[in-house]
């Protein structure tokens, strides 16, 4: 059950030729690869192409009308290795997935691509994760893309020329016999737009032909000699036929090219920020119309000599604006200008960030030092209001006004605290690092590795549990070494989606071969919830075109694991905190697992919260759930929350005068997953949780029931009152 559903939006991947296609960068991108005569398309979900995936998967129908074959991959190897479909036939195949941690994951195979080259186009879909929103570490694909010779296409973020990228992608690829990598920033696959769509067309080679008339090229397959001379015919042949290729269909693009004797670099993807920062210095309109010369790379890797001759003619200056640090293009451009000996001065890095995203800030700071060291810009010269970048308007353009900052930065990081990523209300997987806490008292501290996903959000407060984490899936690869005769035991962490991702063999199966005697906790939660709540092999909910249900402890007893348990309910604390003990203090040795089961509150309550609207609205009875704190019973401990960390519970002020700690309350988003009275019980905490029914559209028996209620409530209060009264004389 991904987190967005797009049935309806697909049916727009039906329109024909001349129709105007409105929509989002990840339909736009489906429906280009439709234009295009795919033949087949895989891939693994990861931000910023998620949507990418989830889209495919509701346009099942259209794709197989067209006879293309799509598959969810197991992980972003699988989906690379499918290329190889393209090798030795006229098959046109798209796989997509996160970069740079998908591309490390698939460099295997792609490095063997690349090397033995494709018949078919091949294009690679990578969502370039990279800047302040990022949730990886800070690396780019330019280094894999200049490492295996495969070229880099990162187009300016309108659907008009996503489109044309993905087209000319494919075309780029059969042109050089090369795959072909395209890149996609998280605003490019998020932005919304229109364009001219073309017929949709099935691919003139299909795989029934393929496996009807095998084909084979002993000299396409990486081994030795034929691995030797594929670097050769990469730089002799494939380069050649790739530059031809972008200087003849004009990839690369040059805006006011005379305009100036200074000019810009950008790649594609920076276009639109570039911009809004001349907008900024007032040096390009609301529409984009740039009084300084621009060289847009939609290509960024190779580049492309003689348009850079071109573009640096009669310039005294040029700056290279790229993200990220080596500074890749920054270094091949010093070289082509040497070689070519032009007297044209480079700048880039000097003038702006080494590493980092490059904001519109950025480059107004970083374009102002340019422009004025050449007298472009006066000394005094400040930066302008922003004007929004708009398609069309009738109205005269606003008056700009100066920029200003309307807090402090001081100011802010004074009063707001930093407010890091955490578990959802009511998430199944904070019980478990709350009996890890509580065991933790009992048994001292243990070495604890984390993994990609939700969990690893548990090595924040209030948990601050893990060490280290290494990848997807190597939650218990990252623990192999932890693993000495009679020491205490190492804990590894890893969701159900990287268990099935890679954990089970680099994890679970080496931990059975090197009979490590450590401790693996699988949290299953039905989804692969960190990238969007798609399906996986175990997930509960039947899929129509997927085959769920497979058991995480089947799995792992079938490579070996003697000790096993599974735990159908994270919220049962007592449960889950006796059988973490059991597991670092038995005697048993080997591997064992512990499968933590519990669904995503996220996507529960995307199935529920409309069910409940539709019953409430057709007057059916509805109980809901809540949890509350009795303010005259909390002591203000607060250990509920130091142990629990859910959005819901938070402090208020002490209703006894007498008292000064505020004490614990729980807000209106709780979700009643009983985490918290739990946690009060198996804490040995105050009795202050009380648990409470709220009924919609109650029933005759309710109202009888509630009367009833009130009335005892009344008389056990009033007589408390008499008592108090006869006390006070």
């Amino acid at each position: 059950m991904a987190e967005r559903s797009f049935v309806e939006e697909v049916k727009k991947l039906r329109l024909g030729a001349g129709e105007v296609f409105s929509g989002e960068g990840i339909l736009a991108v489906t429906k280009a690869l439709l234009e295009s005569g795919v033949a087949y398309v895989a891939g693994y979900q990861g931000a910023p192409i998620s949507h990418l995936m989830d889209v495919l998967a509701d346009a099942q129908d259209i794709l197989a009308e067209h006879g293309i074959r799509f598959e969810n991959s197991a992980s972003e190897a699988t989906a690379a290795a499918t290329l190889a479909a393209s090798v030795n036939y006229p098959l046109r195949g798209a796989v997509t997935f996160k970069a740079t941690v998908g591309t490390n994951v698939a460099s295997d195979a792609l490095a063997n691509l690349a090397s033995g080259g494709v018949l078919g186009g091949a294009l690679i879909i990578v969502g370039e994760d990279y800047g302040e929103g990022s949730s990886i570490m800070q690396e780019r694909s330019h280094a894999f893309a200049m490492k295996s010779q495969m070229w880099l296409l990162d187009p300016r973020p309108n659907l008009p020329c996503i489109v044309q990228a993905v087209r000319d992608g494919f075309d780029l690829s059969e042109a050089s016999s090369t795959p072909v990598m395209l890149q996609l920033r998280i605003r490019a696959c998020h932005v919304h737009g229109q364009f001219v769509a073309s017929d949709n067309r099935k691919s003139t080679f299909t795989i029934q032909q393929a496996l009807a008339q095998p084909q084979r090229d002993v000299n396409r397959i990486v081994l030795p000699p034929a691995s030797f001379l594929h670097e050769k015919e990469k730089v002799e042949q494939r380069w050649p036929a790739a530059v031809r290729f972008i200087q003849e269909r004009g990839l690369n693009e040059f805006f006011s090219e005379d305009a100036d004797d200074v000019g810009v670099v950008v790649q594609g993807g920076s276009y639109n920020t570039l911009i809004r920062a001349l907008n900024h210095l007032g040096l390009a309109d609301v529409y984009g119309e740039s009084k300084l010369p621009l060289y847009v790379m939609n290509v960024a890797y190779p580049l492309v000599d003689a348009e850079f001759e071109r573009f640096c003619q009669g310039k005294q200056a040029i700056l290279v604006l790229e993200e990220g640090q080596p500074n890749f293009v920054e270094q091949n451009v010093a070289d082509i200008l040497r070689r070519l000996r032009s007297p044209t001065a480079l700048h880039g890095k000097d003038l702006l960030p080494l590493a980092g995203e490059y904001n519109t800030a950025t480059m107004v700071k970083g374009l102002g030092a340019f422009l004025r060291q050449y007298g472009k810009l006066p000394a005094e010269h400040t930066a302008r209001k922003v004007i929004p970048l708009i398609a069309a308007s009738a109205a005269p353009p606003v008056q700009p006004a100066p920029l200003e900052h309307t807090v402090a930065t001081a100011e802010l990081a004074a009063n707001v605290h930093a407010r890091p990523p955490g578990f959802c209300t009511g998430c199944p997987e904070r019980p478990i690092f709350t009996a890890m806490k509580l065991v933790e008292r009992e048994l001292g501290p243990h070495h604890v590795t984390a993994d990609i996903g939700c969990h690893l959000f548990s090595i924040l407060p209030p948990f601050n549990i893990g060490a280290t984490t290494m990848g997807y899936g190597l939650g218990a690869a990252s623990a192999a070494a932890f693993n000495v005769p009679d020491g205490k035991r190492a804990i590894s962490v890893m969701g159900d989606g990287g268990f099935w991702h890679n954990g089970l063999t680099s994890g679970i199966a080496n931990a059975v071969f090197n009979r490590s005697d450590n401790l693996t906790i699988v949290v299953d939660n039905s989804y692969t919830s960190a990238t969007g709540g798609q399906d996986i092999l175990s997930s509960k909910a039947l899929n129509a075109t997927r085959s769920t249900g497979h058991e995480i402890e089947q799995a792992v007893r079938g490579v070996g694991v003697k000790w096993v348990r599974t735990l159908k309910r994270t919220y049962d604390l007592k449960a889950m905190t006796a059988t973490l003990r059991e597991a670092l203090t038995t005697s048993t040795k080997g591997p064992k697992v512990l499968v933590a089961q519990s669904e995503c509150m996220l996507n529960k309550q995307r199935r529920d919260k409309p069910k409940v609207r539709k019953a409430i609205a057709a007057g059916e009875r509805v109980v809901r759930e809540r949890f509350g704190v009795d303010p005259d019973t909390c002591t203000g401990d607060h250990s509920c929350i130091r142990l629990s960390g859910c959005p819901s519970l938070t402090i208020k002020p002490n209703p006894d005068p007498l008292r000064t700690d505020p004490i614990a309350a729980v807000q209106d988003s709780c979700v009643g997953c009983g985490l918290c009275g739990e946690v009060s019980h198996a804490a040995v905490l105050c009795p202050s949780f009380y648990r409470a029914e709220i009924v919609t559209n109650p029933t005759r028996a309710d109202r009888i029931r509630q009367r009833l209620r009130q009335a005892v409530i009344s008389w056990l209060q009033r007589r408390d009152a008499q008592r108090r009264a006869q006390l006070a004389f």
